[in-house]
């Protein structure tokens, strides 16, 4: 499905609070293939998927979406990060549908996305009911309702149990397998099929001049 999209991230720098957080990161991502993100608390690695979500925009360097036509990069991803994003009033399949509709280019059924978890049995409860690792599994739930190319995962694993870290690995590469693509910090091995690697280091280097993002 994502044949001809290719990410390029080429000498990407950041900065917060006029300080250089890092600098010098670039990667390249093809349809099937997958990034992990590593480094120590505080380096940067959640501020590197949202500058690629386009939350942030560079202090250097550039993001480059390719292939996708007329869509821009937030309207191909996926990103599920530490806040879930649900709304603890609705129930598990309301939050799915919601998304669902929003999204668009529907895929699985907010039944079917629940099942793929392994919490269809909490279906109709309110999210607020649900444990932290049932949260998580609703947010990651929420890549299967709606087709999108690039999958941007903050920490996946934070919260699951170990039967659910291997449904979420056979997820990942599953998402792989049809062409889609994947980056994902983690401090904990997600045991995927020869990923890319990169290590994200704090900078101490001065503030550069403002990046580009396309």
């Amino acid at each position: 499905m994502g044949q001809g999209l290719r990410l390029s991230v080429n000498n990407l720098a950041c900065e917060r609070g006029g300080r250089r957080i890092f600098e010098g990161v670039s990667f390249t991502l093809l349809p099937g293939e997958a990034l992990v993100i590593t480094g120590r608390n505080g380096a940067g690695k959640s501020t590197l998927l949202e500058l690629l979500a386009g939350r942030l925009h560079p202090a250097g360097g550039k993001v480059l979406w390719e292939g996708a036509g007329e869509r821009s990069l937030p309207e191909c991803l996926h990103y599920v990060g530490h806040r879930d994003a649900l709304k603890s009033a609705l129930t598990a399949q309301e939050n799915l549908d919601f998304a669902q509709d929003f999204l668009g280019n529907p895929a699985l059924s907010a039944r079917e996305a629940l099942e793929a978890v392994g919490l269809v049995h909490a279906a109709r409860l309110p999210v607020g009911y649900l444990s932290a690792g049932q949260r998580h599994r609703v947010a990651l739930a929420r890549l299967l309702v709606a087709y999108r190319p690039l999958w941007l995962l903050d920490e996946p694993t934070s919260a699951l149990d170990v039967a659910s870290q291997e449904t979420l690995r056979e997820l990942l590469e599953d998402h792989r397998a049809k062409g889609g693509m994947i980056a994902a910090t983690t401090h904990a091995p997600l045991f995927l099929s020869e990923p890319k690697e990169i290590r994200i280091e704090r900078s101490a280097a001065p503030s550069a001049a403002a990046g580009e993002w396309q």
